[in-house]
């Protein structure tokens, strides 16, 4: 059984950092595409982030673009989510994604983690 999960969300401070993490179990995903994406209440999952299979090419939201990093390590079939200088905006559910390219639109991934919330005070 294919599964994605993700870890590392908590409550921090605006300023404050966080660590996301996938961990996918059932196959091995070194020739998927990766990605995280995060839904905010009433409001449409949208894309944070994504990194290839090699993890040589990285994408990001603009609205993290320089906060955000992401990264994977195909040895332990786990993704990353980096996350600094944190702000309100980005309380969301976050979640992590695999698929065969990548993209921006959550119907290009295939298999999806359950989600971890980050919440961000201000």
């Amino acid at each position: 059984q294919v599964q994605l999960v993700e870890s590392g969300g908590g409550l921090v401070q605006a300023g404050g950092s966080l660590r996301l993490s996938c961990a996918a179990s059932g196959r091995a995903f070194s020739a998927y595409c990766r990605a995280w994406f995060r839904q905010a209440p009433g409001k449409e999952r949208e894309f944070v982030s994504a990194v290839s299979s090699s993890g040589r090419s990285t994408y990001y939201a603009d609205s993290v673009k320089g906060r955000f990093t992401i990264s994977r390590d195909n040895a332990k079939n786990t993704v990353y989510l980096q996350m600094n200088n944190l702000s309100p905006e980005d309380t969301a559910v976050y979640y992590c994604a695999a698929g065969l390219a990548n993209s921006y639109a959550s119907g290009a991934y295939d298999y999806w983690g359950q989600g971890t919330q980050v919440t961000v005070s201000s």
